[in-house]
């Protein structure tokens, strides 16, 4: 029996959703016991160890000699935004005792993709999209609020993080689904470990970090690799091959569910009710903009 396209896009957008709800677990677990520099080269060096097996069993190594320099040019501005964008997502998570806080949070991307689709590819909002930001902003609203005196106070501290990552990663989601079939999964997944390995590396080098670090944290790393760095990158290129980012943003909106319950069962952590309430108000939102872009390309 043969398997759909979009079937086996909204399969690798499920496993990806899991993945991406563990990462936020296990790295959390791991930065209680290392600094963000030691996580970042501990957790990408696995990586790359993970994507490099992967590439050459699977033989997808050797797509790396029929590239051409302008595919090279590109791999190096996904890297960068990667980059910046890997960088305040773990400081996010680093900073904001609950993980769970940061998905919900988190939700407020498909915004920034739906923003930088009118800037970018000149796509014009629907009603729907419309009313999906407005609930997005709403939920972010109410999760991140902790009702200080001044601005500054007014809000958890970590929320910007979150706010800067899904800005980057917007821009690299953008980038990566028009050039995913030509430069694959595989080979997007290493070179972003790559990227990411080296200026962790160079960070650890310039504070003069211990390469020393607990096997708590260690145990955590290796674990949330496999899920983060390896198969969540994998299977979410693997997802945008076969369906619109839209509608992957169906899936990945509910990851905050999962995060949610792994930080209780992991940690014994549970956000308060107005920001579980926020978090859901921003899962609808994501539902009615991906709906909204669905509905958009029907007309077209």
């Amino acid at each position: 029996m043969s398997i759909s396209p979009t079937t086996k896009g909204y399969f690798f957008a499920f496993i990806s959703v899991l993945a991406t709800s563990n990462v936020y677990i296990f790295s959390k677990a791991a930065m209680s016991e290392a600094s963000l520099p030691q996580f970042g080269l501990y957790w990408f060096a696995f990586g790359l160890l993970w994507n490099l097996i992967y590439s050459v069993k699977t033989g997808k190594i050797d797509h790396l000699r029929r590239l051409k320099s302008k595919s090279f040019l590109i791999l190096l501005i996904l890297g960068l935004l990667e980059i910046a964008g890997t960088t305040f997502f773990f400081l996010a998570i680093f900073t904001v005792s609950n993980p769970a806080i940061v998905s919900f949070i988190g939700n407020i991307n498909p915004v920034f993709v739906t923003l930088l689709g009118v800037l970018i590819l000149h796509e014009r909002y629907n009603k729907p999209e419309v009313f999906g930001i407005l609930l997005i902003l709403i939920g972010a609203f109410t999760v991140s609020y902790k009702g200080g005196d001044t601005f500054s106070s007014l809000f958890l501290d970590g929320t910007q993080y979150v706010l800067y990552s899904g800005l980057f990663f917007s821009a690299s989601a953008i980038i990566n689904k028009k050039h995913v079939v030509k430069l694959t999964p595989p080979i997007m997944a290493l070179s972003r470990n790559v990227f990411l390995l080296v200026f962790s590396f160079s960070v650890m080098l310039i504070k003069q970090e211990s390469f020393i670090i607990s096997w708590y944290a260690m145990w955590n790393i290796i674990i949330g690799s496999v899920l983060g760095p390896f198969l969540t990158v994998i299977v979410g290129y693997q997802a945008i091959k076969y369906i619109e980012v839209s509608r992957k943003g169906i899936l990945g909106s509910t990851k905050g569910i999962f995060v949610l319950i792994g930080a209780y069962v992991y940690f014994g952590k549970f956000p308060e009710a107005y920001q579980v309430i926020g978090g859901l108000i921003s899962i609808v939102g994501v539902l009615f903009i991906s709906f909204g872009k669905m509905m958009q390309r029907k007309k077209v």
